[in-house]
């Protein structure tokens, strides 16, 4: 007999998140503090480093929270860098990325372009994490922005979606669930494992000509699982298994985009892959 108390508790969380949400906030409402040293729009790319950085948050993250470490990260190696905010929804303060993945995709292509036009540059590269790794491959493919991005980079993204260690499995026991997802966190259920949306995504290949595709991936990942699920296919790929740069490195999904000094370092390889350097466990101390 299944043990339902320990399967009954992460699908009500899921649950729970989806509805809590979406409650508008009657207490003093979240502000994320400005961005410092990024999101400067004066800053014009150097020679070293020509394309700009576009950060993309994760589900429930937003576009400072997010890249309190990777973008001073960047910042200091001479890079231009931005980030934005995506997938808001209406009364939901502070924890974006809830919205239809495809209509974020179109905010994405918004900012790069408002980004492409500051700088001056004729293509940036792309990071992003969980959702924000694997959201920017709809703009790739079905906006117009392979022409516009040279570099993709996933830190645990959702590129095949979630079973959520196969708890999405239950949602059909559970008359409504999916609907509720669906009405009221359409990104969640969007990367629910064979959801239209990633059949539509990931239909034809994973990756479209002209992009450079890099996934850094943790096995210790609790929210995209299978944590194999995040490697892409097809050319001008790499998938990086942060265990097998430094098998000491315990990060989980949030830690591996929050703080991970090797994961930063191994994302600044796939930026600059012609002045890279060995990623190891001594990485963390660059």
């Amino acid at each position: 007999m299944l043990p339902w108390k320990r399967v009954l508790r992460p699908l009500a969380a899921l649950l729970l998140t989806a509805a809590a949400v979406t409650v508008p906030a009657t207490t003093a409402q979240a502000a994320a503090a400005p961005s410092a040293g990024w999101n400067d729009y004066s800053c014009k790319p150097s020679a070293a480093h020509p394309r700009p950085v576009v950060l993309v948050h994760g589900t429930l993250g937003n576009s400072v929270d997010n890249w309190l470490g990777l973008a001073p990260y960047l910042k200091v190696r001479g890079y231009c860098v931005f980030s934005l905010d995506y997938g808001r929804l209406e009364g939901v303060p502070f924890f974006h990325g809830l919205g239809p993945v495809e209509k974020s995709a179109g905010q994405l292509k918004e900012f790069v372009d408002k980004v492409l036009a500051a700088t001056g540059a004729a293509e940036t590269d792309v990071v992003g994490h969980s959702q924000g790794g694997m959201m920017p491959r709809w703009y790739l493919r079905f906006l117009g922005g392979a022409a516009k991005v040279n570099a993709l980079v996933g830190i645990a993204p959702s590129n095949h979606g979630t079973t959520l260690n196969g708890f999405t499995n239950l949602l059909p026991y559970f008359p409504g669930a999916a609907d509720l997802l669906a009405k009221n966190t359409p990104a969640l259920a969007d990367q629910v494992a064979g959801s239209d949306f990633l059949k539509r995504l990931n239909a034809g290949g994973d990756t479209v000509p002209g992009v450079s595709y890099t996934v850094i991936a943790t096995k210790y990942d609790e929210v995209v699982t299978p944590w194999r699920s995040q490697y892409l296919s097809g050319p001008d790929v790499r998938n990086v298994l942060l265990q097998d740069l430094c098998p000491l490195d315990l990060s989980e999904h949030v830690a591996i985009g929050l703080f991970d000094r090797i994961a930063f370092h191994e994302v600044a390889n796939a930026l600059d892959p012609g002045r890279a350097r060995p990623t190891t466990c001594a990485s963390a101390f660059e």
